[in-house]
């Protein structure tokens, strides 16, 4: 009989098959056909004792020879009252109660009354103080049983019980535990309810307040173990009386009974399933015991209806028990044989096992479950003295060499290439210095150890790995590297102060600055802008022209000539305009309200057009120095074309993918949905992802990392915004260190002198390949002009300059040839003396008199000096509106 709840867990009918295999193997042709068994399965709620009870009667109308099943508290008096009363043997994988040994009855118990083991366990760690946590009534069975053991023993243990239903009530439980005092846990709860209790507490980190967890039920630490359980914190000690060496050997065995069944002899052997294979290996060897006294002539051989009788039924008055029953429940007791999976197969009169050894297996704060020693009915408690050491609050190894395990990781660690070195002088970097300098306080020799794995520490496989693992496993006595203080590692090693400081930062790659413009200095307008400028500069001159020329308000007298003139000429009009443009004052001003309002709006055009100039380019200096497109982690948030991504599996990822800040929250959905290669392996692999995206990539990773490839050829790359998070590098140690407090005094030390921060810029940036800058600063809010930016103005300085060296001497040379036509001379001659008066005011040579013409006014006399001539009207010269010199001044009335 199986229960259908749990039948399904694993296939017990071959299990059940398997073991009266290993019998027929074992035994010649003739036995196996003289011992042919059949099995009939009936699966029922081993709950309901209406159903049991049903069940029964359907069997032993069948004529069977035997009950096998697993009964439960509230069905096992129904099952022993048909199994006494039809004398039918019951044998059940499930535990005797404490009645069983006073009755003789047809019941045989193949799991051992393991309660003295337990009380042994509870001597052994000196427990005064305990809780028990139990779920069923067989719960409270088995705490009857202790409180029986610790009564006849005299042992003054305090126990505190509770009835819980589920995990959740366990860890509510668990949560009001804040005595240091009971810290002890008596653990008996079915094994997917223990699974899911500890896989809990670990995430919870309740584990600080329970030493030490025993799991009473199942006889399977081993399986549960094995099946990736997360002990953060917790000391776990169990008994497994399936031998682990045999099931070895007997899986193998298993694969070419049961080929292309999916069970390897790595994969855990379920309790349950193990003692129904030896319960039906059992009671195969029994029944052939009996069958073997009787033979076909004898009227109660096995092949004839005088053996099993005739049918049973539950509904005969009076019952009628079977009459050989007895003859095999006693063959069943007597029997003595060595089990498939649970070792030796020894029941006492009552039906009752003995004999037996079971193992004890510790899982200490998640190391490896080992081996912690044996226990059995004749030894007692056997403690195996190398299992492992158990941390008792000191790990005192006086004048011991102390192992210092590290990680490669530049600038952290790294291996020094000159030849002949040995011991920790094979190692450089800032892990290697401080390891040297806390030596040098707290006075210990020591060893660097590279760690084998190459790994930081975590738990992804049920066990811990990396630097973490090496500490719980004893092989090192501390962790001096970048190993970052999160909660999972703090809850199985302890760590000192951080000696370093750090946060989750965004690396970019540095955007490669454009050669500046030779006419950068028009960038802050555009190109429409400046055209317009032109065309309304035009304009304005126009229009300052033609409305002086209307306005006679502009005209006068111009005195010295005794004419009427008009300053604002077309020329004069564009002068103005360019000088009120440039805010430079020029000789003419407009005297009409027409032509001052022109000149009021220009300049107040002008004044608002430079203003924003200047303003635009002041921004356009800074902008061109801010080339980033990302400064924040906000900034990646809201954008789509930029791919950012992480290391796999490491805790930058965790930390977005547990974060609930909407910033962070966007970033991980982004990430998760994006393509697979936005993930990287290793810290290189995403610094070279950064370079080949060409900003296209942005890596996420801790600050230290960022700052010291920022540092390294070919500097090309750049940490932008603050950091996303605040974390710490710590020195680990293994629970209960006497090192811990004085490593942690010494880092406080080394931070309070200065000697951290020392060391932090001696390897990041005083051995940086890209100058010695120091820690990052904050960027000046402006940039000075270089060269190149301003290369256009001189440009066009140098250009207007030669413009107006060439039309000078355009003027010149039409003059000269005037000059030399008027006083019909040679034009070299008049060259000459243009020249001579240009460079020294004086003419080269006098005129001779047929050379002299009439003076005209604008015209120098030969020998005058002309920085004393003056100009004069004609001697005598009335006004007349014909009198302009200038034809340009000239208008015709």
């Amino acid at each position: 009989m199986l229960d259908s709840e749990k039948s399904k867990q694993y296939d017990i009918m071959k299990m059940i098959r398997y073991g009266v295999g290993k019998y027929y193997k074992s035994k010649s042709s003739e036995d196996r056909m003289r011992n042919h068994f059949e099995e009939e399965i009936n699966e029922v709620n081993m709950d309901n004792s209406f159903r049991v009870g049903t069940s029964i009667c359907n069997l032993v109308t069948k004529r069977i020879v035997a009950l096998l099943g697993i009964h439960t508290s509230n069905t096992l008096n129904t099952v022993k009252s048909y199994s006494n009363t039809f004398n039918i043997p019951y044998i059940t994988t499930a535990m005797a109660v404490n009645s069983s040994k006073q009755e003789h009855g047809f019941q045989l118990f193949l799991r051992p009354m393991y309660i003295r083991a337990v009380f042994d366990l509870i001597k052994y760690y000196q427990w005064k103080e305990a809780f028990y946590l139990y779920s069923t009534n067989e719960g409270l069975e088995r705490l009857q049983q202790l409180f029986d053991i610790i009564t006849e023993e005299g042992y003054p243990l305090k126990i505190k019980v509770y009835r819980v239903e589920n995990a959740s009530e366990v860890l509510e439980a668990l949560s009001k535990i804040t005595n240091l005092d009971y810290k002890r846990l008596l653990l008996d709860l079915p094994a997917h309810e223990t699974e899911s209790v500890i896989n809990k507490t670990f995430e919870l980190n309740t584990s600080k307040n329970v030493k030490h967890v025993i799991i009473l039920m199942g006889l399977n630490l081993n399986e549960m173990i094995s099946q990736a359980f997360k002990l953060g914190g917790l000391n776990v000690t169990g008994l497994c009386l399936v031998d682990h060496a045999k099931k070895r050997s007997l899986i193998r065995d298993w694969h070419s009974v049961y080929k292309g069944v999916d069970i390897t002899s790595d994969l855990p052997m379920p309790g349950e399933a193990a003692l129904l294979a030896d319960a039906a290996f059992l009671m195969a060897h029994a029944l052939a015991k009996v069958f073997k006294h009787k033979t076909p002539l004898n009227d109660h051989s096995p092949y004839s209806n005088g053996f099993f009788g005739e049918a049973l039924s539950c509904e005969t008055e009076p019952t009628v028990p079977w009459k050989f029953g007895s003859e095999v429940i006693k063959a069943l007791k007597e029997t003595n044989l060595t089990g498939l999976f649970t070792g030796p197969l020894v029941f006492d009169e009552f039906g009752l096992r003995k004999h037996y050894t079971m193992d004890v297996l510790e899982s200490r704060l998640n190391g490896p479950l080992m081996k912690f020693g044996t226990w059995d009915t004749t030894h007692g408690l056997t403690v195996i003295q190398n299992a492992h050491v158990r941390t008792k609050g000191n790990n005192t190894i006086a004048n011991k060499t102390r192992i210092v395990t590290s990680v490669f990781s530049a600038p952290f660690l790294m291996l020094r290439t000159e030849p002949d070195l040995v011991g920790n002088d094979r190692f450089e970097g800032y892990c290697a210095n401080l390891t040297k300098k806390i030596a040098d306080l707290i006075k210990f020799d020591y060893q660097l150890q590279p760690v084998k794995d190459n790994k930081y520490g975590s738990n992804d496989t049920g066990t811990w790995d990396g630097m973490v693992g090496e500490l719980l496993r004893g092989e090192a006595d501390m962790a001096i590297a970048p190993l970052t203080i999160t909660a999972d590692r703090e809850s199985v090693i302890d760590f000192s102060k951080p000696f370093m400081s750090l946060g989750i930062s965004i690396m970019i790659k540095k955007m490669s600055k454009k050669p500046p413009n030779v006419f950068s200095f028009m960038d802050p307008l555009s190109y429409e802008v400046w055209m317009c400028i032109i065309f309304a500069y035009i304009g304005v001159s126009v229009v300052l022209f033609l409305v002086s020329r209307f306005s006679p308000f502009e005209w006068h007298v111009d005195d010295k000539q005794d004419s009427v003139a008009n300053n604002f000429t077309i020329f004069n009009s564009l002068w103005f305009s360019l000088g009120a443009f440039m805010q430079q004052g020029v000789d003419i001003e407009p005297r009409s309200m027409s032509g001052r309002i022109v000149g009021s709006v220009w300049w107040f055009f002008t004044l608002i057009l430079i203003s924003s100039y200047t303003a635009n380019l002041a921004a356009f200096l800074t902008s061109e120095r801010m080339q980033s497109p990302i400064e924040s982690a906000e900034d990646l948030a809201k954008q789509t074309e930029i791919k950012y991504g992480t290391i796999k599996g490491g805790s930058t990822q965790g930390f977005f993918k547990k974060s609930t800040i909407p910033t962070y929250e966007r970033m991980w959905a982004f990430m998760s949905s994006s393509e697979p290669w936005v993930f990287v392996d290793t810290t290189d692999a995403g610094v070279n992802l950064v370079r080949e995206k060409k900003g296209k990539y942005a890596f996420l990773t801790e600050s230290t990392q960022n700052e010291y490839t920022n540092q390294r050829k070919p500097c090309d790359t750049m940490k932008v915004g603050s950091n996303l998070d605040a974390k710490g590098y710590g020195i680990g140690t293994p629970m209960g260190s006497d090192l811990r407090d004085r490593i942690t005094l010494s880092v406080l030390e080394l931070h309070e002198t200065g000697e951290l921060a020392t060391l932090f810029t001696e390897w990041w940036f005083n051995k940086g390949q890209c100058g010695k800058e120091g820690p990052p600063k904050k960027q000046e809010a402006t940039s000075s002009l270089k060269l190149p930016n301003v290369t256009g103005i001189f440009y066009i300085l140098m250009g207007g300059l030669i413009l107006s060296l060439f039309i000078a001497a355009i003027e010149f040379f039409h003059k000269t040839r005037h000059e030399a036509k008027k006083r019909k001379t040679s034009f070299a001659r008049a060259a000459r003396s243009g020249a001579r008066l240009s460079l020294t005011g004086q003419p080269h040579e006098p005129f001779s008199a047929d050379e002299t013409p009439d003076s005209q006014p604008g015209d120098i006399p030969p020998n005058m000096n002309m920085s004393t001539y003056s100009y004069g009207p004609p001697p005598g010269q009335l006004l007349n509106i014909d009198g302009y010199g200038d034809s340009n001044m000239q208008t015709q009335v």
